[in-house]
């Protein structure tokens, strides 16, 4: 079966396209993408012009599904069927002014893929379904119950990337009962740990133009750094991250500003841009912090320091740490970052190996000290694979 994964952002349009063999085995057959898109109509008329010419899919019928990689959705999160069931469009548009950069794309791709490709399954799964069982302290925040009920409270994000990293982890720690358990997560829910059998605790970064740290216990989340929106938790590419809820009065009062500029600035200005003054792309600002440039530096120096916060926060939360794992792109081809994340962590079981560290770009393989407590890994993500899977699981009917 061939399932098509369309990942659609404000202006882009990127896409990969899998085969499935009987035994649910995954191909990657093609992928490609579009910048700069005016027009998601013409964007998709090309993609799949572009696999036709490769002979991937002649027609409507060599293709099985297309999944989506949606991001929040108000009062919908797990696997859900987007072709046949209006509540995707709906919650899409519920929450489209707190992920605006996302939902109204995926809405219109949504409806696009509906209009070229009638009769072709669409299968959403939301970013927030990773979160689903997160203990409910670890999700609320301390607002008034109306505001609860609106919506506000921690959702998470990054769902299919940190669910990629529990499975791999589990596999490369000799967990292949763990493993299991993640692979059949949205179709059973978290299934009983054998009794007696040690926890396996996992935190796993991924850190990228859009960055968060989760705890994972037993394949299952437990917490995540982001909250409401995409906005928060560590500070992005040009997105603000944390930021205390008194500083949007005080900066609308002293600086004269309008509630739209505030909301401007904290997501188009702010985060390593902000920070740095030189860009929102990490390589430029390490380049710049290696020419002395001291506003770049502090730029890395604030990125460590919370990705190093929230790891002490899982660290607890979980009692302790199996694996550590780095993912995304700054955090599989950047080894002084993730050098100056694990420093001086010895003696809470987090040794590096520099050596090991240094050699290892963009590649899977192991980095830490042989006496190191706790196993520290790169893990290269692969979110369209997890998005794949779970709509070949959806459209036969096991989610």
């Amino acid at each position: 079966m061939n399932i098509l994964v369309a990942n659609l952002g404000s202006t882009s349009l990127k896409f990969r396209l899998f085969r499935f063999d009987g035994a649910g085995a995954a191909a990657l057959l093609a992928k490609g993408g579009y910048e700069r898109v005016t027009d998601y109509g013409k964007a998709i008329d090309d993609c799949l012009a572009e696999l036709k010419t490769a002979g991937h899919v002649r027609s409507a019928a060599d293709l099985h599904g297309v999944g989506f990689k949606t991001v929040l959705g108000k009062n919908l999160t797990g696997c859900v069927r987007a072709d046949t069931d209006g509540r995707v469009i709906a919650a899409l548009d519920g929450f489209k002014e707190i992920a605006p950069a996302h939902n109204p794309p995926y809405a219109l791709g949504i409806a696009r893929f509906h209009e070229k490709l009638p009769g072709v399954p669409l299968v959403a799964l939301f970013e927030t379904a990773f979160y689903q069982w997160v203990p409910e302290a670890a999700s609320r925040y301390a607002v008034p119950q109306a505001w609860h009920d609106a919506g506000v409270r921690r959702y998470g994000f990054h769902g299919a990337s940190h669910k990629f990293v529990a499975e791999r982890s589990a596999e490369l720690l000799g967990r292949d009962d763990i493993a299991e358990r993640v692979r059949a997560l949205y179709q059973s829910g978290p299934t009983p740990v054998q009794a007696g059998v040690k926890p396996l605790r996992v935190i796993s970064c991924h850190l990228g133009g859009s960055s968060s740290v989760t705890g994972i216990r037993d394949g299952v989340a437990i917490g995540t750094s982001m909250g409401l929106s995409p906005q928060s938790g560590l500070p992005q590419n040009n997105r603000v991250g944390d930021l205390d809820s008194a500083a949007v009065p005080f900066v609308m009062k002293t600086l004269n500003l309008s509630l739209a500029e505030v909301e401007r600035q904290m997501t188009k200005e702010s985060g390593l841009l902000g920070l740095s003054g030189v860009g929102n792309d990490l390589r430029d600002v390490r380049a710049a912090a290696q020419q002395g440039n001291a506003r770049a530096q502090l730029a890395l120096d604030v990125f460590v320091q919370s990705t190093r916060h929230w790891i002490g926060a899982f660290l607890l939360e979980l009692g302790g740490c199996d694996a550590l794992v780095f993912t995304a792109g700054i955090g599989e081809n950047n080894p002084d970052l993730r050098a100056a994340i694990c420093a001086d962590l010895s003696e809470l079981g987090f040794v590096i190996d520099a050596a090991k560290n240094a050699a290892l770009r963009g590649a899977e393989g192991e980095i830490s000290a042989a006496g190191s407590c706790v196993k520290i890994f790169v893990v290269p993500t692969n979110e369209e694979l997890v998005i794949a899977r779970e709509t070949l699981r959806c459209i036969a009917g096991r989610n």
